[in-house]
C-alpha cells in the first residue's frame, strides 16, 4: 500500500490517511500525519482536517455495518497513537493557565475531547487530559487539588445528559467554569442550553470560549422546571422492571426472538437499555427531537443488521401501555412509533 501524500494539504491526504485505518497499519497513518507536518501544515489543522473527519468515517462505517466493532477499535486506537505522534512533534510549551479535559462518567468516546485537549495545547494552555468515564467525584477531587482555569466536558451519546448535568454543578460548586461539547448535547447546542451551561460547537470554538472567561461564566440559568412532574424520576426506578418487560413482550410477540442466541439476547437487552435511557434523556430536558432522533438512528442500525424496524415498534408500543400513567413519555414514544411503523399496519396500543 501507498502512503505517498498526494497533496501537501490534510484533504489531498485523507483517502491515504483513511486507507490506512483500513488497514490498520499506524505506521503508515503516523507517516502520513508527520508528512503533513514536515511539508509545513500546522499541527491543529492536521488534527481537525485529517484526524477528526477519519474518524467521523470510521463511526459511519460501523454504523452501515461495513466495519465490525473490531475494525472500529482497531482504527480508533491508530488515530489515539497518531494524536500522540502529533503532539510529540508539535511539543508547544504552555503559556496559560491550566484546562482540565474529561469525559463525562459511563461516556467512552475518548477521541473527540482527546483533539480538543491537543487544540488547547497547541494554543499555548496547560492541558491535563482526564480521559474516559470520569466519575464525578474524582474530578470534583482532582479540581480541588489544582488550580484550573477551566473544565472542558464533552458528551457523545444525549443518553448521557442527566450525569452531565450533575457532573456540571459539580465543577460549579468548586468555583470552576465548564464548557461542554460532543454530539450528546445537540448539534445546534439546544441541550447544553437547557441545562444552562456554556456549550462549543468544535475545538476551536472551545479554545475561544475558555479564553473569554466573561462569556465562559454568563451563561443562563437550567430550564428544568418540568422535572416536578417525576416522570423522569419515575422511569429511571422501573429501568430494570421496563427491559425484563419488553424483553417478554417481544418473546411473545415476536416469535423469531425465542431462538436468539445468548449473544443475541445479550445485544437485545442493551438495545432495550438504550431506549429507555433515552427516553429518560428526552424527559430530563423536556425535548421528544432527542427520543425520535434516537428512534431513526436505532432503527437504520438494526436494517443494517438485518433487523426489521417493525420490532422496535413493537417495542415503543409495548412501553406506551406500560407508561400510560406517564403523558410526555407517551407522546414521545407515539411520535418514534410512526417513524418504523409501517403505514396501515395494525397497532394493539
Amino acid at each position: 500500500m501507498t502512503t505517498a501524500i498526494r497533496q501537501a494539504s490534510p484533504g489531498g491526504a485523507y483517502a491515504d490517511y483513511l486507507d490506512c485505518l483500513t488497514e490498520a497499519d499506524e505506521y503508515a497513518a503516523i507517516e502520513v500525519a508527520l508528512g503533513l507536518l514536515s511539508r509545513g501544515v500546522p499541527a491543529e489543522r492536521v488534527l481537525l482536517d485529517l484526524v477528526a473527519p477519519a474518524q467521523a468515517e470510521v463511526g459511519e462505517r460501523w454504523a452501515r455495518n461495513e466495519w465490525s466493532v473490531a475494525q472500529e477499535h482497531a482504527a480508533t486506537h491508530i488515530s489515539e497513537r497518531v494524536v500522540a505522534a502529533i503532539a510529540g512533534q508539535a511539543g508547544p510549551r504552555p503559556t496559560r493557565g491550566r484546562i482540565v479535559v474529561a469525559c463525562m462518567d459511563g461516556e467512552w468516546h475518548a477521541l473527540p475531547p482527546r483533539l480538543v485537549a491537543e487544540v488547547l495545547r497547541l494554543r499555548g494552555w496547560q492541558v491535563t487530559f482526564l480521559g474516559a468515564s470520569v466519575p464525578a467525584a474524582h474530578l470534583v477531587s482532582y479540581l480541588h487539588r489544582h488550580d484550573a482555569h477551566a473544565v472542558a466536558l464533552a458528551c457523545a451519546l444525549p443518553m448521557r445528559l442527566p450525569h452531565a448535568h450533575r457532573m456540571i454543578e459539580a465543577c460549579r460548586r468548586s468555583d470552576v467554569p465548564v464548557v461542554v461539547g460532543g454530539r450528546g448535547f445537540g448539534v445546534d447546542g439546544r441541550w447544553a442550553r437547557r441545562l444552562g451551561v456554556a456549550w462549543s460547537p468544535d475545538a476551536p470554538g472551545a479554545a475561544d470560549l475558555v479564553a473569554d472567561e466573561r462569556a465562559l461564566r454568563r451563561v443562563p440559568p437550567a430550564e428544568l422546571s418540568h422535572l416536578a412532574d417525576d416522570e423522569y424520576a419515575g422511569l429511571v426506578r422501573r429501568r430494570a422492571e421496563l427491559i425484563d418487560g419488553a424483553l417478554a413482550d417481544l418473546r411473545e410477540r415476536a416469535p423469531a426472538t425465542q431462538s436468539y442466541t445468548p449473544a443475541q439476547v445479550d445485544s437485545t437487552v442493551s438495545d432495550l437499555g438504550y431506549v429507555v435511557d433515552f427516553l429518560a434523556a428526552a424527559l430530563y430536558v423536556d425535548d421528544g427531537s432527542l427520543f425520535t432522533e434516537f428512534v431513526e438512528w436505532l432503527a437504520a442500525i438494526l436494517t443494517s443488521r438485518g433487523v426489521p424496524a417493525a420490532a422496535l415498534g413493537l417495542t415503543l408500543e409495548h412501553f406506551g401501555r406500560v407508561l400510560r400513567d406517564f403523558p410526555r413519555a407517551v407522546g414521545y414514544l407515539d411520535r418514534s412509533r410512526l417513524l418504523v411503523t409501517p403505514a396501515g399496519a395494525p397497532s394493539n396500543g
